[in-house]
């Protein structure tokens, strides 16, 4: 039952409620598609490349069928009664397209069920690659053996993929076991996908399939080399994440940011957009074997880590909910928090400790992502190093598993690499010199830590109460989380949902489900 003493009825509740709240807002995914979606449509029947102008194909055929056809009834049946009439492959009918040599909704309509034997090749083989990358991935690890203990999270973002590669195979050898590649500020709100190797990103690298491709390779190179098996993050968030799941679905990504929350309240992305892209984003990293991080850290970096401990928490059980909607398993449920208490607050330590063992206890089975202290560096490298070795022990008490390693130049320049080798380094030390402690470790009957973590609970239970009853919409117009505030109709995006129509379908989406459901 654990160490905090937890009341499990309290859990129960707090689960169900989660529950409740997600599957009421289910209710609203399941009717409606976005632009986004039907563009990772296109993207996984195999449709690829740019035109003359630069702009995605994806975009072209979807913007081509908004713009003069009904896109309510999915992007499928365009394509399917293209190719029924014309032989060609999607990939050669978004180039006639491009060029307007055809337009798709002058197309003879064909029945739902010959518009689906059409399509369905192309949808196999592309799922069929995908399921090759996730036994290729389960094999390597295999092969390497999983890592015991933490894993070690570092972030590399230059702007430029090659420099990139170059920091990451550094990384890789000091120690680091995965590897983030942080995107180009501003990504999240395009409403399209850049194309190809990119040199240009400011604060980070924009996500391109053809970035992802150049570090996989490159990760896979070293990791060879260190009998190692690197993972690889990147985003999965903003106005095209079902489209960068697919396209880190499709290179062999393992692990992608992507919160059902973090966009709406972040971003000021509609939530009305986020909530239904999530969920197709959610199951394409299900079928792929993708750990999904979430970004509940946010909220302690924007509001107080001791007033709003809750909200982590109950985001958490909302974020595991979605993610079980979406046939995400708890192994690949990488929830997040973070080290983000005051330094200056008395036993402040022993609340981090209180929430960090909470939730592992809660969630026994998620890969838990444990952010580092960022809020309260101050460019004191010395104290900052020692807030991150706080942060490492906290990691290996209560038994976290994806460490995002804690840099002592935070809040002065992006790290360097000798920077990233020392937080390495320290890393390593603490969890090699305390690796069992967890196993010695008993917390005081009615201590500060066990107190402390029931009254985080029980206030997370209230509020997720509250917002089962007013609904996830009027919460989130309430500014429940982080004192944020949005509006059901505002924020980026709305313009491009769409009320599905009776006969709408996704094959990708109904193969997908099948073979989850199945096992």
């Amino acid at each position: 039952m654990g160490k905090l003493n937890l009341d499990w009825n309290v859990v129960k509740k707090a689960r169900n409620h989660a529950k409740n709240i997600a599957i009421n807002v289910q209710q609203f995914i399941d009717q409606h598609t976005t632009i986004s979606i039907e563009r990772t449509i296109c993207r996984m029947i195999g449709i690829d490349g740019i035109d003359e102008y630069g702009v995605p194909l994806p975009n072209v055929v979807v913007d081509h069928v908004k713009e003069k056809g009904n896109i309510g009834l999915g992007v499928c049946y365009y394509l399917g009664n293209a190719m029924i009439e014309t032989g060609l492959t999607p990939e050669e009918i978004a180039l006639k397209v491009a060029s307007n040599e055809l337009d798709l909704t002058k197309c003879q309509k064909n029945d739902n069920f010959e518009i689906r034997l059409a399509l369905e090749p192309f949808v196999k083989k592309n799922l069929a690659f995908i399921q090759s990358n996730k036994r290729k991935r389960e094999q390597t690890q295999k092969q390497y053996g999983e890592k015991d203990g933490p894993e070690i999270y570092v972030i590399v973002a230059t702007g430029n993929i090659y420099e990139d590669v170059t920091q990451a195979v550094a990384a890789a050898k000091q120690g680091a076991d995965i590897i983030a590649v942080i995107r180009s500020t501003g990504q999240s709100l395009l409403d399209y996908v850049p194309y190809g190797l990119t040199t240009e990103g400011f604060g980070g690298t924009y996500a391109t399939q053809a970035n992802f491709r150049k570090m996989r390779e490159a990760l896979d190179e070293v990791g060879a080399q260190l009998g190692r098996y690197i993972k690889l993050v990147n985003y999965a968030s903003g106005l095209c994440m079902p489209e960068i799941s697919a396209m880190g679905a499709l290179e062999r990504l393992d692990v992608m940011l992507n919160d059902s929350l973090y966009g709406i309240l972040f971003r000021d992305i509609n939530m009305k957009r986020t909530f239904i892209d999530q969920y197709f984003s959610r199951l394409i990293n299900a079928y792929a074997g993708i750990i999904i991080n979430t970004g509940e850290d946010n909220y302690l970096t924007t509001s107080d880590a001791i007033e709003e401990a809750h909200t982590v928490l109950a985001s958490q059980f909302i974020n595991e909910q979605f993610a079980l909607l979406a046939c995400l398993p708890e192994k690949l449920q990488g929830l997040g928090h973070a080290f983000e208490i005051n330094p200056d607050i008395e036993n402040g330590f022993l609340y981090e400790i209180a929430q960090a063992q909470m939730a592992r206890e809660i969630f026994p089975n998620a890969p838990l992502k444990y952010m580092p202290p960022t809020k309260f560096k101050t460019g004191n490298i010395f104290k900052g190093h020692i807030q991150d070795a706080l942060f490492n022990m906290t990691t290996v008490l209560t038994n976290q598993k994806i460490h995002l390693l804690g840099m002592m130049t935070e809040a002065i320049h992006t790290p360097y690499m000798s920077d990233r080798a020392l937080a390495i380094e320290n890393a390593h030390y603490i969890f090699k010199t305390m690796k069992d402690i967890s196993n010695e470790i008993e917390f005081k009957t009615g201590g500060v830590i066990e107190k402390r973590s029931n009254e985080v609970l029980d206030k997370a239970n209230q509020l997720l109460k509250q917002i089962e009853k007013i609904g996830m919409f009027e919460a989130l117009e309430r500014g429940v989380f982080a004192g944020i505030k949005r509006m059901q109709n505002g924020g980026k995006g709305l313009e491009n949902v769409f009320k599905k129509e009776r006969t709408y379908f996704n094959l990708i989406l109904d193969l997908m489900l099948e073979e989850l459901r199945e096992g």
